[in-house]
């Protein structure tokens, strides 16, 4: 799928998810019909998700951490899905640097950082070491709600 000048316009307008087609439509002087059909097609391709996002600095009992992931193994995609699958995980990349993977997690009281670790990074196999980093304040984040 290319991304042309029109689906980067209604990209941007769609970043308020309440906006209307019609909306999008009048301030791109395109029709409601292109926006809905191009809106589509990039979910369809896995390019857009509409979805309410949360800022983890405003949830009580909630903690923000990224974690750096150092692997065993150059099996870093596959080790990437892995964790992504694990409760509290809201996002992995596979990176260069120190770090093979890079994980952004949401927990809570009622599972915190221990639990994490115990219950969920201790079930993937070849992990050599991790870091956490806890977020005390973060700027222009917003997560979807995993938990």
């Amino acid at each position: 799928m290319k991304i042309d000048k029109t689906y980067m316009a209604i990209i941007k307008q769609i970043r308020d998810g309440r906006k209307s087609y019609k909306q999008i439509a009048d301030e791109l002087a395109i029709t409601e019909n292109t926006v809905r059909s191009r809106v589509k097609k990039l979910m369809d391709e896995g390019v857009l998700e509409i979805a309410g996002l949360v800022n983890p600095d405003k949830l009580p009992d909630h903690y923000f951490l990224i974690v750096g992931i150092k692997l065993k193994t150059m099996d870093l995609v596959n080790k990437g899905e892995e964790f992504s699958k694990l409760k509290g995980v809201v996002n992995v990349s596979v990176v260069t640097g120190r770090f093979d993977l890079i994980l952004t997690v949401l927990l809570r009281n009622d599972f915190n950082l221990l639990d994490f670790y115990t219950r969920e990074v201790s079930t993937i196999a070849e992990v050599d070491f991790a870091e956490t980093f806890v977020v005390y304040k973060n700027y222009n984040v917003k997560v979807p709600y995993i938990l």
